[in-house]
């Protein structure tokens, strides 16, 4: 699969109008993707394996979307191969009181997974520049100081400020993916519906969603100012269509599959003297030890 064709270019014009929700590649039958997603869920397997033992790296995987996107069921099918040991998954919510207290990187940065591991941000840090930015009371309430809150440049600031921060993760050592699940309207709305009409999918829905949805096109204006704006070399976002999860799920696992081996991990090499200790520790086992 080229994944080439979902990636948002660094510094070039988003246009989301120009990304199909509904497409589906070379796949005819969802029975397909779901065959070549269990190979991948394999890869995965393996490649998370020598990135535990290469430990000189960490991934970084970011999940950005409307409601009802599908997020939460690509984590978890994408995602089951891989040792819980290594893996670790942040859904960030609302704010409490104590991250309102500091800057709106703190919580994520408490949550970077570390060398060797994979970490997952079910939404992120970009929440404040998108959210935020869609209801202007969060940032009037906020904790920060008149001058920064009413600067016409903040969304900008912002950018700066996380492709500084990208950047500095990048330069140690955690490389990071960015997927933006793209839904189309037509879509969610069967998706709420199901949500509706099925009881135990009932709990899923809230009416904040209905909410959230009239807001529909100002969250894609800042969408797409967003992942123009933050989508670098090393940090690249992926637009991924989202209206048929089998492809949307198969599509993530290749872009996480082809980023860990791009990274050319390798089991640690042992040196002589621990060779030799192999050697002595493998005859007293043999003979009894």
């Amino acid at each position: 699969m080229n994944i080439e064709k979902f990636r948002v270019p660094e510094g070039k014009k988003l246009n989301l109008k120009n990304h199909q929700t509904d497409f589906t590649a070379d796949y005819t039958e969802k029975t397909f993707a779901v065959k070549d997603l269990k190979k991948n869920i394999k890869r995965l397997r393996k490649l998370q394996k020598v990135l535990y033992a290469h430990n000189r790296y960490a991934l970084l995987i970011i999940f950005q979307a409307m409601d009802a996107a599908g997020k939460d069921g690509a984590i978890r099918h994408v995602m089951s191969g891989l040792n819980p040991q290594g893996t670790q998954v942040f859904s960030f919510k609302k704010p409490s009181a104590e991250e309102r207290d500091h800057g709106y990187l703190w919580r994520c940065m408490k949550a970077l997974p570390e060398k060797g591991r994979i970490g997952i941000f079910n939404r992120s840090y970009y929440e404040d520049v998108l959210v935020v930015r869609v209801h202007p009371a969060i940032l009037a309430s906020s904790q920060l100081p008149r001058e920064i809150k009413h600067d016409p440049n903040i969304w900008e600031q912002r950018f700066e400020q996380i492709r500084n921060f990208e950047k500095y993760l990048f330069e140690n050592g955690t490389r990071v993916v960015k997927f933006f699940l793209n839904l189309s309207k037509d879509e969610q709305k069967r998706r709420f519906l199901a949500r509706i009409h099925t009881p135990e999918k009932n709990w899923k829905f809230s009416t904040a969603d209905l909410k959230e949805r009239g807001y529909w096109n100002d969250y894609q204006n800042v969408y797409t100012d967003a992942l123009q704006n933050t989508s670098s070399a090393n940090s690249p976002w992926y637009v991924i269509p989202a209206d048929h999860k089998w492809f949307a799920r198969m599509a993530i696992s290749e872009v996480i599959a082809q980023k860990l081996e791009s990274l050319d991990l390798q089991y640690p090499q042992v040196d002589d003297d621990h060779m030799e200790r192999l050697k002595d520790a493998k005859e007293i086992l043999q003979n009894g030890g």
